[in-house]
C-alpha cells in the first residue's frame, strides 16, 4: 500500500492524522509483520538458555508458551503507551515497541542451566532496570555526549557478535543436540532448513517490494516451517499436540516467577539501559526525519524514553522482557510515508489480542530450531550491520582507532573466552565476585564502560610520536588519511 492513495502530503505527516478504517487496518498488520519475529525470538533463546524443554510434552513446555505470550502482549501494551500516551508517558508518535535483543547477552548468564529458578532474578532485574530506564528521560538530552556513534556503534556491534554463534548453533540442530553429541547436529538435514529460510529472505529483500519485502524474515521462516512439514522434520502430531495442550484465551499473572534481587541483574540492566535509551532516541529521530521532515522535539524525546523505561518496569511484572523502539518500523514508516500514530495503535491492539491467545504461542512453539536459527542467521547479521552503519559516522584518526581497539579487544575477548569454556574449567574471570563476573562474561558491558571512560578523559589529540606505535604496519593512503583527520 502506498502513500498516494492513502491521504494528502500534509495528512501523512501529521501524527494524529487517521486513515480510513479500511486503510488503516492493513497498515497497522504490516507493522506487527516487520517486528513479530524478531519480537518473539529472545523468549525462545531465554528459554533455550535457561535449559526449558522444547516439545510439546515437555514439563517446561508451560513456560516457554507463557514467556512467548508475554513478549506479544507487552509489545502491544508498551506500544500503546507511546502512541495513545499517558501523561508524560509516550511520544504520541507512531513508535513500535518490542522485545530488545540488547539484552539477551546479559539474560543468558543470569539463567543458564538453572530452569525457572533462574527467572526469578531475571524478572527482578527487568523490574528494576526498567524503572531506573525510565528515569533516564528526565536526564537524556543531557546525557547523550557520553553516548557518541563511537560508543553506541561499538555497543550494538558487539551485541550482534554476542548473538551471532546462537543462529549458527540454531542452524545446526540446536544447543541440546550439540551437547548430547548427536550425528545429526551440524547434518545437511539440520541445515538445509536454515539455508532455505536465509535465502527466501534474501530473495524477498531484494526482489520483492511492499509488504513482501517488509515481511521477508516472516515469510522466509514460514517456507522453512512449510519444508520441514514436507520432509517429516516436522511431524503433523507435534503440531496438532501443541494446539491441544494450548488454552484458547489466558491472562498474565503478576510475579509468576517471584521476585529476586540480584546485583548483577540490576547493574546489567540498569548499565543496558542507557544503549537501549540512546537507540530509541535515534528512532524517534528517525521517525519525524523520515516521517515529517522534521527533528523530534524534546518533550517526543523523553516521552519515547518514559514509555520505554515504564513498558519495561510493567513487562517485567508479569514475566516479559526488556522493551525498546523497533528500528525496522522507523524504515517501514519512511517507505509507506504515513506518519499515522493510530496505524501503530492497531497493530498494537493486534499483538495484545495475540498474547492473550496462548494458542498462538503454541503454534509459535512448533517452529523447528533449524527454521529458527535461519531467521536469527539474517536477524542477529543485521544487528552488527547496524552497528557497522553507525560506526561510519565516526571520524577515524587515531583517538578514535584507539578506544575502538582497547573496548573491542577486551570486550569481545572476555566474551570469547568466558563464555566458551567448558564447566567446571578456569576462566579468565575466575577470581572476580559472582556479580562482576556474570557482568564481565557478556563481553558488552566492559567494551561499553571503557569505550566510554577513554572517550570522556582522552584528549582530542593524541600526541604525534604515537603514530607509528598505534597505525603499526598500516601504511600509504590510510595512514595520510588518520594524519589529515587528526588535523580537521
Amino acid at each position: 500500500m502506498t502513500a498516494s492513495n492513502i491521504g494528502t502530503p500534509e495528512q501523512l505527516r501529521d501524527p494524529n492524522y487517521f486513515p480510513a478504517i479500511y486503510r488503516a487496518v492493513p497498515l497497522g498488520v504490516q507493522h506487527v509483520l516487520a517486528m513479530f519475529v524478531s519480537n518473539v525470538t529472545p523468549a525462545i533463546i531465554v528459554a533455550g538458555a535457561a535449559g526449558f524443554g522444547f516439545g510439546s510434552n515437555s514439563p517446561d513446555f508451560p513456560e516457554l508458551l507463557y514467556l512467548i505470550q508475554m513478549s506479544m502482549l507487552f509489545a502491544g501494551v508498551a506500544t500503546l503507551m507511546q502512541t495513545v500516551t499517558i501523561g508524560p508517558v509516550g511520544a504520541a508518535l507512531p513508535i513500535v515497541q518490542g522485545t530488545s535483543f540488547a539484552f539477551i547477552p546479559i539474560m543468558i548468564p543470569l539463567v543458564a542451566g538453572k530452569g525457572v529458578d533462574g527467572l526469578a532474578a531475571l524478572f527482578g532485574g527487568v523490574i528494576i532496570g526498567g524503572l531506573f530506564h525510565s528515569l533516564l528521560g528526565t536526564v537524556i538530552g543531557r546525557i547523550r555526549f557520553a553516548l557518541p556513534p563511537l560508543v553506541t556503534g561499538l555497543v550494538v556491534t558487539m551485541i550482534g557478535l554476542a548473538l551471532v554463534k546462537v543462529g549458527i548453533e540454531y542452524a545446526a540442530g540446536g544447543v541440546p543436540a550439540k551437547a548430547s553429541g548427536a550425528e545429526s547436529y551440524g547434518s545437511l538435514s539440520s541445515w538445509a532448513p536454515a539455508l532455505i529460510v536465509v535465502f527466501v529472505t534474501l530473495g524477498l529483500k531484494f526482489f520483492a517490494r511492499g509488504m513482501l519485502s517488509v515481511s521477508a524474515v516472516l515469510i522466509g521462516i514460514l517456507v522453512g516451517y512449510v519444508y520441514c512439514i514436507f520432509v517429516g522434520k516436522l511431524p503433523i502430531e507435534a503440531i496438532s499436540g501443541s494446539w491441544e495442550r494450548s488454552a484458547a484465551f489466558a491472562l498474565p499473572q503478576p510475579f509468576k516467577y517471584g521476585f529476586e534481587f540480584s546485583l548483577a541483574a540490576v547493574i546489567g540492566f540498569c548499565l543496558m539501559a542507557f544503549v537501549s535509551a540512546v537507540e530509541t532516541v535515534g528512532d524517534v529521530s528517525g521517525i519525524t526525519k523520515g516521517g515529517a521532515n522534521r527533528e523530534a522535539t524534546d518533550r517526543e524525546i523523553e516521552g519515547a524514553t518514559y514509555a520505554d523505561g515504564f513498558g519495561t518496569a510493567l513487562a517485567g511484572i508479569f514475566g516479559g522482557f526488556p522493551n525498546t523502539s523497533f528500528s525496522q518500523n522507523v524504515g517501514l514508516i519512511a517507505m509507506t510515508g504515513v506518519m499515522s500514530r493510530h496505524v501503530v495503535t492497531i497493530g498494537a491492539i493486534f499483538l495484545i489480542i495475540c498474547g492473550l491467545i496462548p494458542k498462538v504461542g503454541g503454534i509459535i512453539r512448533t517452529v523447528p530450531i533449524e527454521v529458527l536459527g535461519g531467521g536469527v542467521i539474517v536477524m542477529f547479521g543485521m544487528v552488527v550491520a547496524a552497528g557497522v552503519s553507525m560506526l561510519s559516522d565516526v571520524t577515524w584518526n587515531r583517538r578514535n582507532m584507539v578506544i575502538f581497539a582497547v573496548s573491542l579487544s577486551i570486550g569481545l575477548g572476555l566474551q570469547l573466552e568466558v563464555m566458551n569454556v567448558a564447566p567446571g574449567s578456569a576462566n579468565a574471570l575466575q577470581h572476580l565476585p559472582d556479580t562482576l563476573r556474570i557482568l564481565g562474561a557478556s563481553g558488552i558491558l566492559p567494551a561499553a564502560l571503557i569505550a566510554i571512560v577513554l572517550n570522556l578523559i582522552l584528549p582530542e589529540t593524541l600526541a604525534d610520536e604515537a603514530t607509528e606505535e598505534v597505525s603499526g604496519g598500516m601504511a600509504g593512503h590510510g595512514r595520510s588519511e588518520m594524519m589529515k583527520d587528526d588535523h580537521v
